[in-house]
């Protein structure tokens, strides 16, 4: 197949991972896969052209920088993806600007040269009920891929019958192993100033209010009342901050327990996999929740809620343990893990056996490509 990953969003988050991911394990299947997205402003560093690039995967399609549908502002936009769909098969599509960038183009195509539309949702909710979002999810893609078989569940009747596929994210198992080892185990923890044998909780998500920081820390606290020694790494950062994180911390008397180790790049991996356990409570922009994913690629065990994706990617009391939100609920699990180092043990290796036979890029590609030929087939 001749594909195009379209997404109108330039920066290196969210699911911009998750869908380079699918793009190179694809073209690795042996099919023809190029990007279309926006660079980045001037003078940023990063961004999804350049990580694409690094990859050998430079976008062969430049769009403007923009957020949300405005059919003037985009009406260049427009032409550049008409001009380029008829070269492609499948136009697979990650936001609203792209998704309706690439229906508009497509209606106005000759139907020799009409590619299908897919939709990746990263969101692991269930759709709103909108008449807009039926029609976009519903008549505007041929298929839809979810994060989980829960989130195509409950958005199957939007679908009247057309193609949607749960489908659980991957990481590239070996690569992230190479990376979590550049440091050891000891240099790593001294990097974020954590002590070298203390246990040691680690949570990667943006600091928002709607992530849980709230039951976070009050369990935390719980936790310390009999485990001093206990350690909680914060990797990330928010634009509410202080508000979400510090000010909670420091009125709860934890800041010497609580390391603030902000947004990590070169030794993210290597810091992650220093911890004993990855705590996962709210999933975030990226459905698929990556973090989860590479912490069991290098054996961290999970302990989360049964929000979003998460039940199908943690086997509950094999790979990590699912929780009720709750504080106390949340506090005995630490406990139990942290008083039983064996379990702990157990439980990364089934992690890490589970996460390198599972969550392999080749599985997400033959799952997008099988969504890929439904879509076809009833179009």
């Amino acid at each position: 197949m001749r594909i195009l990953q379209l997404t109108s969003d330039w920066k290196w988050t969210g699911p911009a991972e998750p869908m380079l991911v699918l793009a190179c394990a694809l073209r690795e299947a042996g099919h023809e896969v190029a990007l279309g997205c926006p660079d980045a402003p001037d003078g940023e560093p990063s961004g999804l052209a350049v990580e694409a690039g690094r990859r050998g995967m430079r976008p062969v399609l430049r769009l403007d920088r923009g957020r949300g549908v405005r059919p003037w502002r985009d009406r260049r936009d427009l032409e550049r993806v008409r001009g380029a769909i008829g070269c492609f098969d499948v136009v697979h599509v990650w936001h609203t600007r792209d998704h309706v960038l690439a229906l508009r183009a497509v209606r106005s195509a000759p139907r020799a040269a009409c590619p299908i539309v897919v939709r990746s949702l990263s969101d692991a909710a269930p759709l709103a009920r909108w008449p807009w979002n039926r029609w976009l999810f519903g008549r505007g893609a041929d298929g839809v891929a979810c994060v989980s078989e829960a989130t195509a569940a409950a958005n199957a009747s939007v679908r009247g019958g057309r193609p949607i596929a749960g489908i659980l994210g991957a990481v590239e198992g070996e690569k992230v192993a190479a990376a979590a080892g550049r440091f050891t185990r000891a240099a790593a923890r001294e990097r974020v100033g954590l002590p070298a044998e203390a246990p040691v909780i680690a949570v990667v998500a943006r600091v928002q209010r709607h992530r849980r920081f709230d039951l976070l820390f009050e369990a935390f606290s719980r936790l310390t009342d009999e485990h001093r020694h206990a350690r909680l790494l914060l990797l990330g950062r928010g634009t509410h901050f202080d508000e979400v994180a510090a000010q909670p911390v420091a009125e709860r008397d934890l800041a010497d327990r609580v390391v603030m180790a902000g947004h990590r790049r070169d030794d993210y991996l290597s810091v992650l996999a220093s911890a004993d356990l990855l705590t996962y409570l709210v999933p975030g922009s990226d459905g698929s929740c990556r973090a989860v994913l590479e912490a069991a690629a290098c054996g961290v065990p999970c302990v989360a809620t049964r929000r979003g994706a998460l039940p199908e990617i943690i086997a509950d009391g094999e790979t990590g343990v699912l929780i009720d939100e709750d504080p106390e609920a949340l506090a005995e699990a630490w406990r139990q893990l942290i008083d039983a180092p064996a379990e702990r043990t157990r439980l990364a290796e089934n992690a890490r056996t589970r996460a390198r036979s599972l969550f392999l890029p080749a599985r997400l590609a033959s799952e997008v490509e099988a969504l890929y030929e439904a879509a076809a087939a009833s179009s």
